[in-house]
């Protein structure tokens, strides 16, 4: 899950005071304020290209490619080199120039997990068909904003805890606990700066790291494309012999400069 927080003007069609939500009302009214089911399902395929910036102004592009039900496909875009992690629904696999590594090779057990425990809609959509718990904590301020605190366990085990704003109906933060390595690892991402592609709302801007460290890694997405065409050359592991070949970049995309950023905590105008 940032830049401008909440860009969405008019999710405010919601009246039940908060003692009276429940897990099941929050849930509903997050699929009704980002577009309804029927628009969301509607998207079979998705592009995203991105701008990443990491510590100390390192700066780098990255093309996000995924496809009903659970194939996804990333390249990192830096300095001339192409790295690329990709899942096709069953296995998945990388390519690492940076280590010098020229050919795909596998992921390891604890990089793969997250493809497993996630499909291509987010995990609030249909959670119940998925296994998914999810449970309502109560409400909880998250930088100066009320938030609707639900809790989401996975059948794996993996514990994720979902912010959602009070008035929006979105989440504007999502913490996640997994075991990694036998120990138990916890992250952060701020989400924000909400604006609609299709028919549905998607947050464009997003600061993830260490739970507890100020020091975060930030994403701006510059571009959603939906319902392209993505066959499942895409996602399939190449052959020593035949490399996949990156996505063309936009020329603007290709030197991304740093921007100033907006106070991520501003919400939209009432």
């Amino acid at each position: 899950m940032r830049k401008v927080l909440l860009t969405i003007v008019g999710l405010m069609f919601f009246a039940l005071p908060a003692s009276a939500q429940n897990a099941d009302e929050i849930v509903a009214k997050y699929i009704k304020a980002i577009g309804g089911i029927e628009k969301i399902q509607a998207i079979k395929t998705m592009r995203t290209t991105s701008k990443f910036t990491g510590g100390g102004g390192f700066e780098a592009v990255t093309i996000d490619e995924t496809r009903r039900p659970n194939m996804t496909r990333s390249e990192f875009l830096f300095q001339g080199m192409v790295g690329v992690n990709a899942f096709d629904g069953k296995n998945g696999w990388k390519i690492e120039p940076w280590q010098g590594k020229k050919d795909a090779e596998s992921l390891s057990e604890e990089e793969i997990k997250p493809f497993f425990d996630d499909d291509f809609d987010d995990p609030l959509i249909n959670y119940k068909q998925k296994n998914i718990r999810v449970e309502y904590g109560g409400i909880e301020q998250i930088e100066g904003s009320d938030t609707f605190k639900l809790k989401l366990t996975y059948p794996s085990g993996t514990v994720k805890t979902y912010y959602m704003d009070t008035d929006y109906y979105v989440p504007i933060k999502i913490e996640i606990k997994r075991m990694i390595r036998g120990a138990e690892r916890e992250s952060e991402t701020i989400l924000g700066d909400y604006k609609q592609v299709a028919g549905v709302y998607f947050p464009h801007s997003f600061e993830s790291g260490a739970k507890g460290n100020p020091n975060k890694a930030k994403v701006t997405i510059e571009k959603i494309e939906v319902n392209v065409p993505l066959e499942d050359s895409r996602f399939a592991r190449p052959t020593t012999s035949a490399q996949p070949s990156p996505i063309k970049m936009d020329a603007s995309m290709e030197k991304p400069q740093q921007k100033k950023t907006e106070d991520p905590t501003k919400k939209p105008p009432q």
